[in-house]
């Protein structure tokens, strides 16, 4: 029934709003008494001195207690117009964007001004674009973010800015772009409101308040009274915290309820897009682009790679059946008048918020089109990921394949890589007459075998740590260690290793009957087979990468201060963005990459990831194989035009196990020659 008048929507928008004030008027009292609780020395002084010209409060004590009071109140005063003229001037936090002028978006500035009219809320201030899978209203009313809008609206400069994840222009159609905003700006009518909007303001003074002391460039003293100010602030965040987190929600509830009378059917299939969209756009950013940003190459066209991320996905996926059908309808792109040039500002602007890459392209951080991204980095990555893992294999003096000469051992070949891989395991006691032929010629690897018979996991010398093979400790006999060889009962362990045979109780055939004690602690490092020589290689390529990295950072922040001095000595304009783009870049704040795609990688990643490299480039170079790109996983071996699926098992099987026999098995099957060089970066 109310959805049928329409009068349930204006009963909700109502009830939201009400809701909203009530709590607006929380945070505002909050601020009303800490505005009391400052004055309140300054009041009781006045009383003070009221009372001594009445001759009521009169004596030598009455004089003391009003110096003192005084004193109390004009440093409470000071404190306080220090902490306001702080919050009153600290610059809130504002998102990264591409802001959008009018000229350059004037359809969509249309779409939303139409949508605010049908909606009876104010129109957005402006428009701006972030390279996340959201959207979101934004109070831009602090004077620094006015300075850095592009586009000036006399009638909306109070309103806040409407903020568009740049992925929904391209995937979504125009109506379900149009649906999806409604209930964003439906928010616009309570930010509107005095009370609303005075409590946002006092709210996001208080959080800049409490970033000022990791402000740069404040002497000691000005540090020392920013931390003041900052627990001050803190202290009052805390007390609004409730009552500000109430009021954003029934300010969304009212938006929500006003925006069930616009185009409320076509709503419910467009929130099935955003969830398909944020799907794609993570994918696309982890698989695809960060091996780009890795390379120092960013991808120009990112949301128009959205689009063929989720047509793949429809292809393969079942359950998106129907979702590429869509494309023949009009895209929320085509309200741009530049889509290319805006994605490419866009995709710049991901690369500097999830990778920290620099603010503007140059030698060693260019673009990349998709067409050349299998020439111009997945084969660029192989070829130098293949080359550091040989720059490490030289430095640790690792042995070459069973060739006739030192060159041929020293050479970049994929048989090098996997005989130092697969030597360091040694096979266990029952499977000793299958044990590989590349430990026969090795004598010591055979004598630690027979010496460590109960240990899963000893390594040849010079390959692994330190074990009772190499040491030539027996612990069972030594008697310096004070341990008891044959024990009727392990108080430690508390296991018999003679259980009385009539209770029908054996050992445990997995538990050791005799255990090491100095074994203990390694339980964790025998539940799974551990590759000495891997480890080794991946803790030098670790170590390698952490110096790349550490050198890339200080390029970029070296780039970083020399853009900051120039924006300083041209009075903090920046002209770029509106001469070379439609859209200006506004933040970010921080250091960066703000938001991290992914944790730092294990160095059995690392090291995964080189060998798998390294194959790849031996298939290219020797076989009928190619560089190739996969739009939900990144970089691909194509072989015979399809794409190889099943390498990584085997690689890992390699890294792991130290087996070569799975992965030498797919090269003979591939026709790929591991005993030839390959070509390096």
């Amino acid at each position: 029934m109310y959805g049928v008048s329409g009068t349930g929507s204006v009963v909700g928008d109502e009830w939201g709003v009400r809701a909203a004030r009530s709590r607006a008027i929380g945070v505002l009292r909050v601020r009303g008494r800490a505005l009391g609780l400052a004055v309140l020395p300054a009041a009781v002084a006045v009383v003070l001195y009221a009372g001594g010209v009445t001759g009521h409060f009169a004596g030598s004590g009455w004089d003391a207690a009003r110096w003192a009071v005084t004193v109390l109140a004009v440093v409470v005063l000071l404190a306080a117009t220090a902490v306001a003229l702080v919050v009153a001037r600290a610059r809130p936090a504002a998102t990264p964007t591409v802001e959008l002028s009018e000229t350059a978006a004037p359809d969509l500035y249309r779409l939303v001004r139409d949508l605010a009219d049908r909606l009876d809320v104010p129109a957005p201030a402006a428009i701006a674009l972030t390279p996340d899978c959201d959207s979101w209203l934004e109070d831009r009313t602090h004077r620094a973010h006015r300075a850095r809008r592009t586009s000036a609206d006399g009638d909306s400069d109070g309103a806040p800015v409407l903020v568009i994840g740049s992925p929904f222009l391209w995937w979504m159609r125009v109506g379900e772009l149009r649906a999806v905003l409604a209930p964003v700006v439906a928010g616009t009518g309570p930010a509107a409101h005095p009370d609303i909007a005075a409590a946002r303001r006092f709210v996001r003074g208080l959080d800049a308040a409490v970033a000022v002391p990791r402000t740069s460039g404040l002497d000691p003293l000005r540090r020392l009274g920013a931390h003041g100010v900052g627990q001050v602030a803190r202290v009052l965040l805390r007390a609004c915290r409730g009552h500000a987190a109430e009021m954003e929600r029934g300010v969304a509830v009212a938006g929500s309820e006003r925006a069930q009378a616009v185009d409320y059917g076509v709503r419910i299939v467009a929130q099935e897009q955003v969830g398909l969209a944020y799907a794609g756009w993570d994918r696309l950013l982890t698989r695809v682009a960060l091996p780009a940003w890795r390379m120092g190459r960013w991808p120009s066209q990112l949301d128009a790679g959205v689009v063929s991320a989720l047509t793949e996905l429809s292809r393969r996926d079942r359950l998106a059946d129907g979702f590429s059908s869509r494309l023949g309808e009009r895209p929320a792109c085509d309200l741009l008048e530049e889509p290319g040039a805006v994605d490419e500002v866009t995709s710049l602007l991901a690369a500097r918020l999830f990778h920290g890459g620099p603010a503007e392209p140059g030698p060693d951080w260019s673009p990349v089109e998709w067409s050349q991204y299998p020439e111009e980095v997945v084969d660029r990555k192989w070829r130098t990921d293949a080359a550091r893992l040989h720059q490490v294999l030289d430095g640790l003096g690792a042995a070459g394949a069973p060739a006739g000469t030192a060159s041929a051992a020293d050479a970049p070949t994929l048989t090098r890589v996997i005989a130092h891989l697969s030597t360091a395991p040694v096979p266990l006691p029952e499977a000793g007459g299958a044990a590989d032929t590349a430990h026969a010629d090795t004598a010591h690897a055979d004598t630690a075998h027979a010496e460590a018979e109960a240990s899963t996991g000893t390594a040849p010398a010079g390959v692994g740590p330190e074990t009772e093979a190499s040491t030539g400790t027996d612990p069972d006999t030594d008697p310096d260690l004070g341990i008891d060889p044959d024990p009727d009962t392990d108080p430690d362990l508390g296991i018999d290793p003679d259980p009385d045979p009539d209770l029908g109780i054996g050992p445990d055939p997995g538990i050791d009957p005799d255990p090491d004690p100095l074994d203990i602690h390694d339980d964790e490092d025998d539940e799974e087979p551990v590759n000495p020589a891997a480890e080794a290689l991946a803790g030098a390529l670790s170590a390698l990468l952490a110096r790349e990295e550490a050198a890339r950072e200080a390029r970029v922040a070296a780039a970083g201060a020399r853009t900051a001095q120039t924006a300083a000595r041209s009075g903090g304009k920046d002209d770029r963005p509106g001469a070379a783009h439609p859209g200006a870049v506004s933040g970010p704040d921080g250091p960066l990459p703000l938001f991290p795609l992914q944790p730092p990688r294990s160095g059995r990643d690392l090291l995964a990831d080189h060998v798998t490299a390294m194959v790849c480039c031996a298939a290219v170079d020797t076989a009928e194989a190619a560089p190739g790109l996969d739009w939900l996983d990144g970089p691909a071996l194509l072989v015979g035009g399809e794409r190889a699926a099943d390498l990584g098992p085997r690689v890992l099987a390699l890294v792991e196990d130290g087996d070569p026999e799975p992965l030498r098995v797919w090269l003979a099957r591939t026709g790929v020659r591991p005993e030839k060089p390959v070509r390096l970066v």
